[in-house]
Order: C-alpha cells, then sequence, then structure tokens
C-alpha cells in the first residue's frame, strides 16, 4: 500500500494512514526538560512552591465567620487561555472546547473486488404436527389460556412463507483534535523542538475489534509544551469557596453565637463548645484548596489529543407480509443464509425475494452520506426466520394463529379460550 494512500481493498487498514510520516511516531520520551512558559497575567501576592506541597493560607484569619452552605460549589477549572498555545502547522485553528471532527482520506471505489454470490436455497417450513405441538405449548405456558382449544383445535389450513432480517454494520472511524492539559510533575515532554507534529489521519492506530465501538486518546507527538498554572497563578492552591479563605464557618447549631436558651437557661453550644465557628471541612481550616488543574504542582502540560473513536453502525430491516408482529421476528434467532463482508459492500442483488435486493441498496445508499467517518469496513447479512399462518376451528368458531422461528414460537391474540378457573383478563 502506498503512503497516504487508501487502496480500497477487502481488507481495510483499519486507520493506519502512514503518509509523509513513514516510521511511528517518536514515544515522546525525552529526557531534556523543556523550558517552561511563563505565567502572563497579574499575581495576588505569589508565593513559590513548596517541596512538601502546595503554598496554604498564611494570611490573617477574617473576623466575621461565613455562613455555612452546603450547596455552594467551586466555580469549574477553566482551560488555558488558547493565546497562549503554540500555532503548530495543521493545528491552528484546534481549541481547548469543541473538538474538530477531521475529514477522512478519500475512498477509491474503483479498487473495489467484484462478489461472487451463491445462490438461496433450502428454504425451511414449518410441518402441522409441529404447529400443533407448539400451540399446546404456547397455552400451557399462559395461566389463564385453556389448554382443551390448543388440543381439541382442528387446523383447517396452513399458509407457509419465510420472514428475512436484513442487517447492514458499517465499521467506521472518526478523528478529532483538542488542546488539553494535565498537571506536570516532571514527567516527559515531546515538544516541537523533536521535529514537526504528524497529521491527525498519519498517526498509525487500530481498533481492539472489528465491527465494536472503542475509543481511544493519543497525544499528537511533537506539540507538548510546559506552562505555568493559569487557575492558580503558579501557587498550587486556591482560596476554598466555602469559607472564602477564612478556614472557618459559623457554626449552624447555635447561629454563630456559642450559646443558646432552653428552659429559660442560657447553654453553652456542645458543637462548638461556645465557640460560635467551627473548623470548614472543605480545606480542614487552611483557607486554601489544591488547585484542580495543576494538583499543586503549579506548572501544567499542554498538548493536541487526539481522540480516535471506531463505531459499528448497525440498520435492520424485516422483509415479512403477514400481520406478523416485525418486532417478533427480530427476537428469535433465524438461519443464517447470507453474509458478506468486503471494505465496500455492493447491494444484493441475487436473492429471490426482491424486497431483500431493495433494502440492501437502500441502506447501503443511506450509508454512504457520511462525510466525516472513514469506513473501515462493512457486513451484511440475511437471516431467513420460517413463518406459517395457521388456520383453525375450535367448537365451531375460526381463529388463526402463527407459528415462527426455529424455536417454533406462536403469535395467537386470537385464542379462544383465554379464560378460565373464574379468572378474568384485565
Amino acid at each position: 500500500m502506498n503512503s497516504g494512500q487508501y487502496g480500497g481493498v477487502n481488507q481495510p487498514p483499519y486507520g493506519v494512514y502512514p503518509g509523509a510520516y513513514q516510521t511511528a511516531p517518536p514515544a515522546g520520551v525525552h529526557t531534556e526538560k523543556p523550558p517552561i512558559a511563563p505565567y502572563v497575567g497579574s499575581l495576588a501576592q505569589p508565593a513559590a512552591a513548596s517541596p512538601e506541597g502546595p503554598t496554604l493560607w498564611k494570611g490573617e484569619m477574617p473576623h466575621d465567620d461565613v455562613r455555612d452552605d452546603p450547596n455552594r460549589q467551586a466555580p469549574a477549572p477553566s482551560a488555558p487561555p488558547i493565546t497562549l498555545m503554540e500555532r503548530l502547522p495543521g493545528y491552528e485553528n484546534v481549541g481547548f472546547q469543541n473538538e474538530g471532527f477531521l475529514p477522512p482520506p478519500s475512498y477509491d471505489a474503483s479498487m473495489q473486488m467484484p462478489t461472487i454470490r451463491p445462490e438461496v436455497t433450502n428454504i425451511p417450513r414449518i410441518s402441522e404436527d409441529a404447529a400443533a405441538d407448539a400451540l399446546i405449548q404456547f397455552a400451557s405456558e399462559h395461566c389463564c389460556y385453556g389448554k382443551k382449544a390448543a388440543r381439541d383445535c382442528r387446523i383447517l389450513d396452513m399458509v407457509h412463507s419465510s420472514a428475512f432480517h436484513y442487517t447492514l454494520e458499517t465499521f467506521t472511524e472518526t478523528r478529532a483534535t483538542a488542546w488539553a492539559s494535565q498537571p506536570f510533575s516532571g514527567q516527559p515532554v515531546d515538544d516541537p523542538r523533536y521535529g514537526p507534529a504528524p497529521g491527525a489521519w498519519d498517526i498509525p492506530a487500530s481498533p481492539p475489534q472489528k465491527f465494536a465501538n472503542a475509543c481511544v486518546k493519543i497525544e499528537v507527538p511533537h506539540t507538548a509544551s510546559v506552562k505555568a498554572c493559569h487557575e492558580c497563578g503558579a501557587v498550587g492552591s486556591k482560596i476554598c469557596t466555602r469559607c472564602v479563605g477564612g478556614g472557618r464557618l459559623q457554626c449552624d447549631s447555635c447561629a454563630g453565637n456559642g450559646r443558646y436558651r432552653s428552659d429559660g437557661k442560657v447553654k453553652i453550644c456542645s458543637s462548638c463548645r461556645g465557640a460560635g465557628r467551627r473548623c470548614c471541612d472543605t480545606c480542614n481550616g487552611n483557607g486554601r484548596v489544591i488547585c484542580a488543574v495543576c494538583a499543586g504542582q503549579t506548572k501544567i502540560k499542554c498538548f493536541i489529543q487526539l481522540t480516535i473513536q471506531w463505531n459499528n453502525v448497525l440498520l435492520d430491516h424485516v422483509v415479512e407480509r403477514t400481520a406478523l408482529p416485525d418486532e417478533l421476528i427480530r427476537g428469535v434467532a433465524g438461519k443464517l443464509v447470507f453474509e458478506e463482508e468486503a471494505a465496500r459492500v455492493s447491494p444484493i442483488n441475487h436473492f429471490p425475494d426482491e424486497a431483500v435486493n431493495q433494502v440492501s441498496q437502500e441502506s447501503i445508499q443511506k450509508q454512504s452520506q457520511a462525510t466525516l467517518s472513514l469506513v473501515l469496513a462493512q457486513r451484511q447479512r440475511v437471516h431467513i426466520v420460517p413463518v406459517c399462518q395457521c388456520h383453525a376451528q375450535f367448537k365451531e368458531k375460526p381463529f388463526q394463529f402463527f407459528v415462527y422461528g426455529f424455536e417454533n414460537r406462536v403469535h395467537s391474540p386470537e385464542y379462544p379460550q383465554k379464560c378460565c378457573c373464574g379468572c378474568t383478563l384485565l
């Protein structure tokens, strides 16, 4: 296969497109420490990060205790300013918030191989004895159905037919890129000094399993850098939003008074022991909490992250011409009479039932309209399900029932003996 080209043969490359990147990208392991981008902005009394951990609140506690609000939430961590990110060739429009889906390589339909399809034969049928036994079994499974009707009814006519359950699976791959960040604690950094970043579709990746959904996230090589944490101003901690930096909260039991009146007597609050305040549970009285963005490390590693998603898109259709509901056909095991797998399957044109050929053509046409997904493989199957429509009579009362599937299941909404032993159907 030529580099950067999708050959369109029956066995797809599963997302491996070497392109100009002939060898596998470097693993990103470089012992040399890259430069750290300076923090741009104002810092409110910045403090150097201590080796023991993030800087804690060391200022004077506020005189007024904060009233506790358990529902008060800290603001969600923000993404670094996009203006601080490097503009890398091929990734100029990548942002933090929304992933940009990338158009896949084109597919050359002229490379598709012609298919040879066998004739469909041996259509199964349900016998009269099997239908009668199935009706008896059906009645025995319903407590309010009389079994006499199943045993004594006469089957007057049987109309045999076949239902076809057609399925088309399209195994696709989509790729999207977005900036991402993680706390920097000295891990290797693969920055642009080690080479140009490969294109998103040039990075090799294979799905764990065919025709199964999966997702993987990969750091794009040569896009990483280390920057001062924007969230905490390179301090490693932030003011606790629950106590607003005070490290203490107003006692809920005594409303901050330290005492309360009971039975005409003033008593010391047992919850706060008369202090009127208690330690903040969120920050343990420190007034500050560890920064959620840098995890107290004061620095973050920024890089472009490639998200590869494999999806198995399933379309199915039931071809059945009786009053039997389609969902019943889907619920039984049919006999596989046709299966075809290729990079792109062509519509079925040899089936004895023309409706199956039409369904196949419409389903393949519908799947071909996807533009942001690369089709790695397609698989179409046809399962045949025997159906027998039985016209019967019990005590001069005609009714009909259906026997379907190789399990000989029964569908009989007109069963003549639905009440017994004084039961009333609701």
